[in-house]
């Protein structure tokens, strides 16, 4: 009960911000020796993130499964910060074949990296399956992110090393993958191969659990790689984005109609992408969740060693050959 009321009001955290305090209000430092990819950046949080990071002087990759959408956005953006320097490539993470198209891409301009936010997301009301074979929430979300920071990683820790300049990982997750109970890999089996009814909702918190249990693993193998860079996850908050946007209508205005003393607004869901991302505080913090910019528990499932391990094993044979294989225990699939 506390902790709801200390949300509504916006009572400031340990950080000194709270779940109303804003993008701009949390990225105060000087960002223009920074180059940031930012997913999902064309819309809701993704853009506004990228709006404060090009306003404080970022160097910005938009990369988009519309290449018109992330112009417009670059359009947008420029107007604002007319000196901003932005790249727009092209990506569909679903597609794994697109997550290696697109760093071959990104590595042709030779820029630096030290900055990357895995911010988009899908929500996939209807049963849909990629063309590399994994269901289609959980690789947008998790799989094609868990490539894109595989191929990155080296130049990002490369980037630390000559700059002297910290490397981020920012994996953007939902308070929602606390809904998840159950054998993560099983049911993702269960719902690519159709052979269990499927519930998106439960499918979105897999993937956002997803999320968090990367970032968990790749903490401590950047820290056995003594990596010059971090990684932590965040949940935004409740925001009404696109990422409803298979599903508008009476039902879904009326759901946020009556929540809407919980949302935020936008800019208020991007400050915690922008506090971690950023902030001077969350300098060699990593492998932890945050929530309202403040440090935040996952799930009992997001906090699994474990689990975090089995993942990871399983997003290497999942992303290493032709065809996917979905692996537990001594099974594979």
């Amino acid at each position: 009960m506390l902790e709801t009321v200390r949300y509504l009001i916006g009572s400031a955290g340990a950080s000194g911000f709270g779940s109303k305090s804003t993008s701009e209000e949390v990225t105060e430092r000087d960002l223009r020796s920074i180059t940031a990819i930012i997913t999902g950046a064309t819309s809701g949080i993704g853009e506004e993130t990228a709006r404060v990071l090009a306003k404080r002087g970022a160097r910005l990759v938009i990369p988009a499964r519309s290449l018109k959408a992330a112009e417009e956005t670059k359009a947008r953006i420029s107007a604002e910060s007319p000196w901003a320097e932005i790249h727009v490539l092209r990506l569909d993470l679903s597609s794994l074949a697109s997550v290696r198209s697109f760093v071959s891409d990104f590595e042709s301009l030779h820029l630096p990296l030290n900055l990357l936010i895995n911010n988009a997301g899908k929500f996939s009301h209807e049963h849909a399956i990629t063309e590399e074979g994994i269901e289609m929430t959980f690789a947008t979300n998790y799989l094609g992110h868990y490539l894109l920071t595989k191929l990155l990683l080296n130049k990002m820790a490369e980037t630390a090393r000559v700059t002297g300049v910290q490397g981020r990982i920012v994996n953007v997750s939902s308070s929602i993958h606390t809904w998840f109970s159950g054998d993560t890999l099983r049911y993702l089996h269960l719902i690519t191969r159709k052979r269990s009814e499927y519930d998106a909702t439960r499918a979105y918190a897999l993937s956002k659990l997803a999320n968090v249990l990367h970032t968990k693993e790749l903490a401590e193998r950047l820290k056995r790689m003594e990596a010059n860079v971090t990684v932590n996850c965040v949940h935004p908050g409740i925001v009404r984005t696109r990422l409803t946007r298979d599903r508008d209508g009476f039902i879904t205005d009326l759901v946020f109609f009556l929540a809407s003393k919980l949302l935020k607004t936008i800019t208020q869901a991007a400050a915690t992408t922008c506090y971690v991302a950023t902030h001077h505080r969350l300098e060699g913090v990593s492998g932890k969740y945050f929530a309202d910019c403040n440090e935040a528990s996952p799930s009992k499932a997001g906090s699994s060693p474990t689990e975090a391990a089995r993942l990871w094993l399983a997003s290497e044979a999942m992303t290493s050959g032709p065809v996917p294989r979905i692996c537990f225990g001594s099974e594979s699939f």
